[in-house]
């Protein structure tokens, strides 16, 4: 009865035109079913309608909440007391204005208007037109709701009475609650025994069920009329359905025994060999996992092994195999939980060992004998550590090998200087504890020869050092090298993998009959094609690992193999090494790296100089190297040139220490280089006598070394030679120079400072200026002793005679007739910033012609006066020639024949013709004075014969026979 109450209605086929309609759920439908009022009083009045307003002990005990109150809308908006009624309720409180406030138009809600519905519109109407004509083809079902309705209201109202209680599912009387609930005590047990009111209670109570019961009933009945076709209908196909099920199982029984007989034959022993295909592949797999675990477990000894070979690089990839294979193939063996730290630990010793083992390679390589052998101690361990080294990313060990490279400078110095005072029998090392002390007593060749041998030893430990640390930047290079390639690689293969994964999905669509644009949207066209991709790369129709051979693991995963490649690469020393790709340094830290090896090399020669220089500053604490003659120090100045030569050239730079150390003794030994000559000079000049000097041979060879303006040594003739006479005369390209013995030395000093220029070239600036000193101290010196006649006083002479005078002037003629030489020389050997020093050889040239023209018209002048003296006491008169003329003609030829032989001829002609222009102009005063005139008179006669007698004895003179006197001039012209 409660299945059949609780079915749905079966819908009624009364005629072919009656559409079949389900019933309607009557909880969404009709408003919900109230409780009926309850049956069992605890005082009934009797009256039957108002039995539901008393408080009901069936249903539950519920207590009234605002949920349950009742109102009606319309009613508590509508408000009487307003007078507007289409007022709401809000003006209540806002007033009666508020309806009337005109609301600003939202700027973001857009103003609708009839034209937004015209496309909903178009789209309606024709379906309300085929709503319409459906409509009209449909059969009214008006009729059928109202009964149906009307039916279902009248059982509804019938069901109402009935209690909820007895409508539950799980309504059962020995449940004493429930019990209690339909069957009050109250009603059947009394103090007093049995009343009437008990009576009429308990028969109230009796006829009450048995009307629920009679209410139930009659519903059931209706229902079951209502189904009654469809019930007797599911009987008669039941036998039916009885029939179908008996012969589909007959069927579905001998469809399995065909599929057993087919899966015996056919499938069993197929899904039996594949089944033993899978376990046999996964004993391989099981098989390899153990010998990859035996392997694994072989790595401690194997690294012990490799570490006592010092093969560390191949220690380290052991290592880093073992770590990446513990972390993807044998993640969360129980066995191997500790292997990891103790192979970090492992890798940090090996670390320590590395820098330990660098250290002793590093003083090894520096501390062997220095011979003549500057190769690579032991390459392949060098280029092993280095590589170790750069694994590691220790890449501060090269600071370890310039530690070393100061303490092997220092030990250099130092056996060389025990190894030479141990063969010197003269210093007694026993007394002279100090090994500087010792030092300091060897004489200029001893430690000449020993300082050769410290720059020997320097120079061959710099090619040591340069072949290592080259062999090291070669390792830095190849690694930097292969990143490169492996980061081309990559881009080529990343690109050309992006180019194949589209063709291949063009492809793959093409070949499906798909277009692209149906396969993809916009802007998901890579995307679709990597998905697709990985999809048919992962599908189950891929072919599974071959296991022909146990011995070969190729369903394993070897993460070695597939991440660390290895190359071969050759060092310049030819050692093969192979370099791994797990080398995590980039670009920038190699080439930082590669940089700080080559100042490390540079830092070697810089070593080497500043252990140098402080040997040469212990050395020169008592002044010896001051005290060095021009050659001994031009010797030092040679050696220590070309070890900076050879230092420059192994290191590629140049290093300023030893080179400022030289340049620093350089200074020293020019000052006293120069204050040596300018001394010797002085001397020389506060002893000349001003007489011509004989000219040695060996000055003459000086001179004609000389020779195209270039200076250059003059070259040792044979003893033979050597026993030539002085000549008289210096032959200077041809002209003779009487000179004095100063000239002669300044001019061997001269040449001495240019040598010395050749031989020390960082000096030449202070060379130049010392140089322009000397030339100017003695161009003035001699001016104050000549022309100034200092010689009197400080040589004793008795007077400064015109040959004095001519000396002196040829003297310096001769010194500027080489300063164009010497100027040319000191340009070739200056800078081009430097060439403004220049100008002080211009200065001193001018000064010297200066001083040549002041003596030329000294000459003169001493004429000058002689000619006032005697033409001022000259008389016309008789007899002919007169006293003074042949006093004068014998003034005339003593000057030419104390200067003639001094001066060139044409010197000596332009001197004559400035003394005959004084001797014109003095006559022709003295003939105004004495009032002769050119008349043809007796006096112009006397005069004329005077003149005549001294034309003659001048032209007489020797070289003098061409010279134009124009004697005419004397005579004053007439107006």
């Amino acid at each position: 009865m409660a299945s059949s109450h609780s079915s749905s209605p079966v819908p009624q086929s009364n005629s072919s035109d009656t559409f079949f309609k389900k019933d309607v759920d009557a909880t969404k439908r009709f408003r919900p079913v109230q409780s009926l009022p309850d049956v069992c009083p605890k005082e009934p009045t009797g009256n039957p309608n108002n039995l539901h307003d008393s408080p009901s002990l069936v249903v539950d005990q519920q207590r009234w909440t605002i949920y349950h109150s009742k109102v009606n809308l319309p009613a508590a908006l509508n408000d009487p007391r307003l007078a507007k009624r289409e007022s709401d309720f809000f003006t209540k409180t806002w007033g009666v204005d508020f309806v009337d406030t005109e609301v600003t138009p939202s700027f973001y809600l857009p103003q609708i208007t009839k034209e937004h519905f015209a496309l909903y519109q178009q789209e309606i109407t024709p379906r309300e037109k085929v709503h319409e004509r459906c409509k009209n083809i449909c059969t009214p079902k008006d009729t059928f709701d109202r009964t149906l309705l009307h039916t279902h209201d009248k059982s509804r109202t019938d069901l109402e009475q009935v209690p909820k209680i007895f409508m539950k599912p799980d309504f059962a009387l020995e449940d004493s609650l429930t019990f209690n609930a339909v069957l009050p005590w109250s009603h059947f047990s009394t103090a007093g025994g049995k009343g009437n009111r008990d009576a009429a209670s308990s028969k109230l109570l009796q006829e009450k069920l048995s009307h629920y019961l009679d209410i139930v009933e009659v519903n059931i009945a209706h229902q079951i009329s209502l189904r009654s076709e469809a019930f007797f209908h599911a009987m008669t196909s039941q036998h039916e359905l009885q029939d179908y099920l008996r012969k589909t199982s007959q069927a579905v029984k001998l469809l399995r025994e065909k599929i057993a007989k087919i899966d015996k034959v056919m499938c069993e022993g197929s899904l039996r060999v594949l089944r033993l295909s899978l376990t046999r592949n996964n004993c391989i797999k099981a098989y390899n996992k153990l010998k990859l675990m035996a392997t694994v477990h072989q790595t401690q000894p194997t690294v012990q092994l490799l570490l006592s070979t010092s093969e560390y690089v191949g220690a380290l990839d052991l290592i880093a195999t073992t770590q990446e294979v513990l972390q993807q193939e044998l993640q969360g063996i129980h066995s191997f939980r500790h292997l990891g730290s103790q192979l970090c630990e492992l890798e940090k010793l090996i670390d320590k060992m590395m820098i330990a083992e660098f250290s002793t390679y590093a003083r090894n390589d520096l501390n062997r004998p220095l011979e003549d052998d500057c190769q690579v101690l032991e390459e392949e361990r060098l280029v092993s550590l280095v590589f170790g080294l750069l694994k590691q990313r220790k890449l501060n060990f090269y600071e370890i090998y310039g530690d070393e490279m100061i303490n092997t400078a220092k030990n250099i110095i130092k056996q060389c200087v025990v190894n030479t005072v141990s063969q010197i029998e003269e210093i007694d090392t026993e007394v002279v504890l100090k090994l500087a002390d010792q030092m300091r007593m060897m004489n200029f060749p001893q430690w000449f020869d020993l300082l050769k041998n410290i720059f020997s030893k320097f120079t061959i430990f710099l090619k040591r050092v340069k072949a290592t640390l080259n062999t090291i930047r070669s390792v830095v290079f190849l690694v930097l090298d292969k990143n490169q390639k492996n980061r081309d690689l990559e881009d080529t293969l990343q690109k050309n993998s992006k180019e194949s994964m589209v063709d291949s999905e063009v492809a793959y669509l093409t070949h499906e009959g798909m277009f692209i644009s149906d396969a993809f949207g916009d802007g998901e066209l890579l995307a679709g094609a990597a998905n697709s991709a990985s999809q048919r790369n992962t599908s189950p129709n891929s072919e599974p690992c071959s296991s022909d051979s146990v011995s070969e693991p190729e369903c394993t995963t070897d993460s070695s193999s597939s991440k660390e490649h290895t190359s071969s690469s050759v060092t310049p020393g030819g050692v093969e090494m192979m370099i791994s790709d797990d080398m995590k340094l980039t670009d920038l830290e190699l080439v930082r790296l590669a940089n700080n090896i080559q100042e490390l090399l540079y830092n070697a020669s810089d070593i080497c100089h500043d252990r140098s220089v402080k040997f040469l500053m212990a050395r020169a604490k008592d002044g010896f190297l001051e005290k060095l003659n021009s050659n001994e120090f031009v010797t030092l100045s040679r050696l220590m040139e070309g070890f900076i030569l050879d230092t420059e050239q192994i290191c590629g730079r140049k290093s300023m220490s030893l080179r400022g150390a030289l340049q620093s003794q350089a200074n020293r030994f020019v000052n006293r280089f120069h204050e040596e000559r300018k001394t010797k000079l002085s001397l020389l000049l506060d002893n000349e006598r001003w007489k011509q000097a004989e000219v040695p041979a060996e000055f003459q060879d000086l001179v004609d070394s000389v020779s195209d303006g270039r200076i250059s040594p003059p070259e040792k003739k044979p003893t033979a030679t050597e026993e030539r006479k002085p000549a008289e005369f210096l032959i200077v390209e041809g002209q003779k120079y009487a000179t004095v013995g100063t000239v002669l030395l300044l001019i061997r000093i001269i040449l001495e400072y240019c040598q010395c220029v050749d031989n020390i070239p960082s000096i030449t600036t202070d060379m130049l200026t010392r140089l322009s000193d000397l030339l100017k101290y003695f161009n003035s010196r001699s001016c104050q002793l000549v022309l100034g006649a200092g010689a009197l006083q400080v040589v004793g002479l008795k007077t400064i005679t015109t040959k004095n005078l001519a000396l002196s002037s040829r003297c310096l003629q001769l010194i500027v007739h080489y300063i164009p030489i010497i100027r040319a020389h000191f340009e070739a050997r200056l800078q081009p910033k430097q060439f403004s020093m220049l100008r002080h050889f211009d200065h001193i040239t001018k000064d010297y012609h200066d001083h040549i023209a002041e003596i030329s018209a000294k000459l003169v002048a001493i004429m000058d006066s002689l000619f006032d003296k005697l033409l001022s006491k000259y008389e016309v008169k008789a007899p002919v020639p007169s006293a003074c003329f042949r006093n004068i003609c014998k003034q005339m030829a003593k000057m030419h024949e104390a200067i003639y032989d001094l001066l060139p001829e044409e010197q000596t002609q332009m001197l004559f013709l400035r003394i005959n222009a004084s001797y014109k102009l003095h006559l022709k005063r003295q003939l105004v004075h004495l009032n002769v005139v050119n008349d043809g008179g007796p006096l112009n006669g006397l005069v004329t014969s005077d003149v005549a007698f001294y034309t003659g004895n001048l032209q007489a003179l020797k070289g003098l026979n061409n010279l134009d006197l124009n004697m005419a001039e004397i005579w004053e012209q007439k107006r």
